[in-house]
């Protein structure tokens, strides 16, 4: 940008610091405010007055009744009956495993084999035979055993062996469980044959076939689990009725788990306050808010600059995060309900369109935590309101809203498909429910937009697409108004908004504002439209009756006029911004020095009387209309014959508002400046063209022009030098 003097730099610093310094303030208790409510939403609970604190094992202080009669299904009784179905179904057991018999039939031959060996070895003396017998492993024996087993005959011995071979053989073939043998053991004696009479021989044959007799039958974890899940399945909900005015707890009873699930049900029991839980809530929403803080200090300076709208974007997350936590937590089919699009398209039309989806998924991380991590209802919640939010886009329609909802129904389907559909557990009736509640969501959405769009709009003083399309009616009163009683101005002003419109299209700044705030920026001539040229016929002019000051006072009181009139209709703020702006604070030049003459000099004038009262434009729109107003002024005044000539006209007037600082505090560069001459100059080029020159007898002769013209033309001539240097 271009100064007129080396104070300006400092001074835009300074208020650049002062700017910076009240926004900070605006973030950090927005932020303070906005992490407060999230805490609260939270932590606190909407609770009735008639609940009460108490747990299991504490002595009620008061006598608790049920208020209405209600059946549930209880989770004590279902666990109980579920638990005692579990207790009747029996341990399952394999079956005899052969190969354990086998294996022990064989390891009783080879003790067989060992005791005969030990029984023929003739080199060990008694004592040494007792310690080979003793040591078998596995087979305990008596001392009085091994002698007497010792002192068999060898046919005896055969016998015995034959026999022990026969019960070990025999009673491994029935089930035999693990802690269990000892009843098998038991039957030893009466499967030994009563052919073996002698008892000696009888208790030898017991004493080696108890220790060679192992379990066979193995208990099976897996099975045995499997058929007490399936009977603990097969236990359905138990329900429990409770009437109305039957006493819950007792005064003075000590309280037990099926009190507490009773209390729970008809919600009358508080929860205990776990502060370390309170304490992880609180941090989780502080940093929920930091990030969201961060983004508006990193991306939105305008919204922190204007306390308004950092007011409304409060408001509107306050309103739908209380709203979610009274719909989500604890319900079945309210949190499907829940219109969180209906908060994105109102921030995405009222702010902006990236800060509304960066809320919604603020909103929707809340949910996610309410629900314990529920992925389908924060997807349902998040995915139609991001659709719908990234469709809505620049809203030009009332049919926008409506595509919107459109787009919250049908995301919201899919993603109730994506969840419900695997699992298969959702019936017909639930489904039928669902689709209802999907149904009532987008309508819900939708007229909460449309309601919100239209009350915030007034109340917060936004200028919405809608409301400038309404201004931009020509059946506006005041336009009216300005028609009939400024005819000349109305017709300056339709120019001009087209001029400005196909600039502000250029260099992406907002066609629509550019082309209202034109159209209402010079309704100030309405009260007094004769003092102005545009409005003066027949050569006329009121301000030869009037010194130079008078004069600048009825020129200079048209912006008072006009912003007097705006908040009479109530034009949105950023349409009356135009009114002081496209002047700036520029000096009505033609006075002033007028005034100079007069007085003998600049010295004897003072010149803030002839200067208007500002401010300079503050956005890229109103920057435009000050060029637009001033150039079409001038090339008015100045009848250029040639686009050579409007060019060199523009250019000279867009110079000298550069020069002179008008165009210090908005955001033009200088290739917007580019742009914008270029559109001017394609504007003004299409009404200021030459006229086409018809021959002699093709047309009539058109009278010379007399002397009240000629001087028109040289009026207009000096005119157009002062717009260079003032703008009209």
């Amino acid at each position: 940008m271009l100064f007129t003097n080396d104070f300006e730099p400092s001074r835009r610093r300074r208020r650049k610091s002062e700017l910076s310094g009240r926004m900070l303030i605006h973030a950090i208790l927005f932020g303070l405010m906005l992490a407060l409510v999230t805490s609260l939403v939270l932590t606190m609970r909407f609770l009735p007055t008639s609940q009460v604190t108490l747990s299991e094992g504490q002595i009620s202080p008061e006598e608790i009744v049920a208020p209405y009669q209600r059946t549930f299904a209880s989770d004590i009784l279902t666990e109980r009956a579920r638990l005692q179905a579990e207790q009747n179904v029996p341990s399952v057991y394999d079956g005899p495993d052969s190969n354990v018999a086998r294996q022990q039939v064989a390891h009783a031959r080879r003790v067989l084999n060992f005791i005969d060996s030990v029984r023929h070895d003739d080199y060990a003396a008694p004592r040494e035979q007792h310690a080979y017998l003793h040591a078998i492993e596995g087979v305990s024996l008596s001392a009085d055993v091994i002698s007497r087993t010792l002192a068999l005959s060898d046919g005896d011995w055969q016998r015995v062996v034959e026999y022990t071979v026969r019960v070990v053989e025999d009673l491994m073939r029935i089930e035999i469980r693990e802690g269990e043998t000892y009843k098998v053991r038991r039957l030893v004696a009466s499967r030994i044959s009563f052919d073996l009479t002698d008892d000696e021989q009888r208790e030898i044959v017991g004493s080696l076939a108890k220790p060679l007799l192992q379990p066979n039958t193995f208990y099976n974890a897996e099975s045995t689990d499997a058929d007490r899940k399936s009977a603990r399945e097969q236990v359905p909900p138990i329900e429990r009725t409770v009437m109305e005015g039957q006493t819950i707890v007792r005064r003075g009873a000590l309280v037990d788990r099926e009190a507490i699930e009773i209390l729970e049900q008809y919600s009358l029991l508080q929860p205990q306050l776990d502060w370390a839980k309170v304490a992880g809530t609180v941090a989780f929403a502080v940093l929920l808010v930091l990030l969201l803080v961060g983004y508006l200090l990193r991306f939105q300076l305008p919204i922190l600059r204007q306390g308004r709208l950092l007011l409304l974007l409060f408001l509107l997350l306050s309103l739908f995060l209380v709203a979610a936590r009274l719909m989500v937590p604890g319900h079945t089919i309210l949190p499907y309900l829940f219109p969180l699009a209906a908060m994105g398209m109102l921030i995405s039309v009222l702010l902006d369109g990236q800060l509304a989806v960066l809320s919604l998924v603020f909103v929707g991380a809340i949910v996610a935590f309410m629900t314990d991590g529920s992925m389908e209802l924060a997807s349902f919640v998040l995915g139609g309101s991001l659709l719908a939010t990234l469709a809505l886009g620049k809203m030009q329609r009332l049919s926008s809203f409506v595509w919107g909802g459109g787009y919250v129904i049908l995301a919201n389907l899919a993603v109730l498909a994506i969840f419900r559909l695997p699992s298969q557990e959702t019936n017909l009736r639930a489904w039928l429910e669902l689709g209802a509640a999907v149904l009532v969501n987008g309508a819900l959405s939708v007229s909460l937009t449309l309601a919100g769009f239209y009350l915030l709009g007034q109340l917060f003083d936004l200028t919405t697409t809608l409301r400038l399309m309404e201004l931009a009616r020509p059946t506006h009163p005041l336009l009216r108004q300005l028609l009939l009683k400024a005819p000349g101005t109305y017709h300056h002003s339709i120019l001009v908004s087209s001029m400005a419109e196909q600039a502000a299209e250029r260099i992406d700044a907002d066609p629509l504002l550019a082309r209202v705030g034109a159209f209402y920026h010079d309704i100030g001539k309405i009260a007094r439209p004769y003092f102005f040229v545009d409005n003066q016929a027949d050569g006329v002019n009121a301000h030869e009756r009037l010194d130079p000051q008078t004069s600048a006072e009825i020129i200079l009181s048209h912006i008072k006029d006009g912003l007097d009139m705006a908040k009479k209709y109530r034009l949105p703020a950023a349409v009356r911004d135009f009114i002081p702006q496209h002047q700036g604070t520029g000096l009505v030049t033609f006075f002033y020095h007028k005034a100079c003459e007069e007085a003998g000099g600049p010295e004897n004038v003072d010149e803030s009387r002839f200067r208007y009262p500002g401010p300079k434009p503050q956005t890229k729109e109103s920057g435009i209309l000050m060029l637009a107003d001033s150039c079409e002024a001038a090339v008015r005044a100045a009848r250029p014959t040639s686009r050579e000539e409007i060019e060199d006209i523009v250019r000279k007037v867009s110079d000298g508002k550069i020069l002179a600082g008008e165009l210090d505090e908005c955001d033009l560069t200088l290739r917007d400046f580019e742009q914008i001459r270029q559109a001017f100059v394609d504007s003004l080029s299409g009404v200021f063209h030459p006229r086409v020159q018809y021959p002699a007898g093709r047309m009539p002769t058109p009278a010379e022009p007399d002397e009240t013209e000629e001087k028109e033309v040289a009026d207009t001539e000096t005119e157009a030098q002062n717009v260079i240097g003032e703008g009209a």
